[in-house]
């Protein structure tokens, strides 16, 4: 019989445990914000660099496009070795990107360093992999820490976004991005000491671990709740990532908003995701997860219809962006609850990864269309009607799920059967 766990150990732990999500809270406050920054920097560089909406909303799928292809890398890299270091370095490169960025003068500058090299970077913090770390130190209220980690993916923007928008209104945007990658250096070695040392993952030799990852990929594939959570993902990544945080800030401009006043929304919207995602990380604890996940995709529908009457009326922009906020990242805790208990704690890196590379497609797909609609009718209205459909359709595969709170479990690194 296994001795009991010493309460002081398990006392330790669980103080370790809420250190660790402020560490990742912290280090999503300041990633997702840069992620992010693309949609606020439009206006500015059309007006300085004479670069179109088009252009950088390319950029922006490009950036999500080197993220879906590197997450599941990475992911499978956490399962094998801890987060500690990857997020670290991760932070570093995104620090000295935003420096790099504040010196540029030609459009291939923004491809090659903040969509290529700080695609790869911003994968390594994704908030589907962060939630892996997560999964890796609480065996309850799994669903609230992860949501209150990842809360920090909307937490931080509502503060920093304006903060930000402000920042560059009043100094440049080159001493903007300069002085915002000195921060992220400097927070980059705070999570480092944060985080800690991680418990020592099992070890597998480089030939097995490349024959693991292939024949978990191949099982997951053939596993329905996979492509149902992934298929909801990538419609999940088009109307947020991708539509949202690239296209609302230069859509509210193009409407008569000022940048501040645009970007202070923006916030807004980030303030009740956090709040919205907590919510809905504690209802996942307690109660049917799809169907909490369905209704996030209903209602997020439902909202896009306000953005096509926002002209001229702040106080629609501001009741869009509580509402759209409640249920924007609230779908990040109830997909990572169903994968440790559908798929298993042991293999959520990979498959959180996978999970996060379609929703980064999404993303990618949603940007480029938002601005290439942007550009061929002058308006937003289609890429609206368009996401409408979508969220719907994300509502109706997350129904089809099954609910089974029972955990699944292989120590040999597979699937188990659902």
């Amino acid at each position: 019989m296994p001795e009991p766990e010493d309460p002081e150990q398990s006392s330790y732990h669980d103080r370790k445990g809420w250190v660790i999500v402020f560490a990742l809270f912290l280090m999503l406050s300041i990633v997702i914000t840069a992620r992010n920054s693309l949609g606020l920097m439009m206006p500015f560089w059309k007006e300085d660099l004479g670069w179109s909406y088009k252009f950088v909303a390319t950029a922006s799928a490009l950036m999500m496009v080197t993220m879906a292809a590197t997450a599941p890398v990475l992911g499978s890299i956490i399962d094998r070795f801890g987060s500690r270091v990857i997020y670290a370095v991760g932070m570093s490169v995104i620090g000295i990107v935003y420096i790099l960025c504040s010196f540029m003068t030609e459009p291939w500058q923004l491809v090659v360093v903040f969509s290529l090299v700080g695609g790869v970077a911003f994968a390594a913090m994704a908030p589907s992999l962060v939630s892996t770390t997560i999964a890796h130190h609480f065996k309850e209220r799994l669903g609230l820490a992860t949501s209150m980690a990842t809360s920090g993916s909307t937490g931080g923007q509502f503060a920093i976004m304006p903060l930000f928008a402000l920042l560059i209104t009043l100094l440049s945007w080159r001493n903007g991005f300069f002085l915002a990658g000195i921060v992220i250096l400097v927070t980059a070695l705070v999570v480092f000491l944060l985080i800690g040392k991680e418990p020592p993952r099992p070890k597998t030799d480089s030939g097995t671990a490349r024959s693991s990852v292939l024949t978990t990929m191949g099982r997951l594939a053939q596993m329905p709740v996979f492509w149902l959570l992934g298929g909801g993902f990538f419609i999940c990544g088009f109307t947020t990532a991708g539509v949202i945080k690239v296209h609302l800030i230069p859509y509210a401009v193009s409407c008569g908003f000022p940048p501040v006043q645009s970007a202070t929304a923006y916030g807004v919207l980030s303030l009740f995701s956090l709040i919205g995602m907590i919510s809905y990380g504690w209802m996942s604890d307690r109660y049917h997860r799809p169907m909490l996940l369905a209704s996030c995709y209903f209602f997020r529908a439902l909202t896009f219809v306000m953005l096509i009457y926002i002209a001229g009326n702040p106080t629609l922009l501001y009741v869009f962006a509580i509402l759209f906020g409640i249920f924007d990242y609230a779908t990040f805790p109830i997909v990572a609850s169903i994968v440790a208990t559908h798929i298993g704690r042991h293999i959520m890196g990979l498959t959180m990864g996978l999970i996060f590379a379609l929703h980064a497609l999404g993303g990618a797909l949603g940007s480029f269309m938002g601005g290439y609609l942007y550009e061929l009718f002058a308006r937003y209205d289609w890429v609206w009607f368009v996401s409408i459909a979508l969220a719907f359709m994300a509502a109706f595969l997350s129904i089809l799920i099954s609910e089974n709170r029972e955990p699944k479990s292989n120590p040999e690194g597979s699937p188990a059967a659902t």
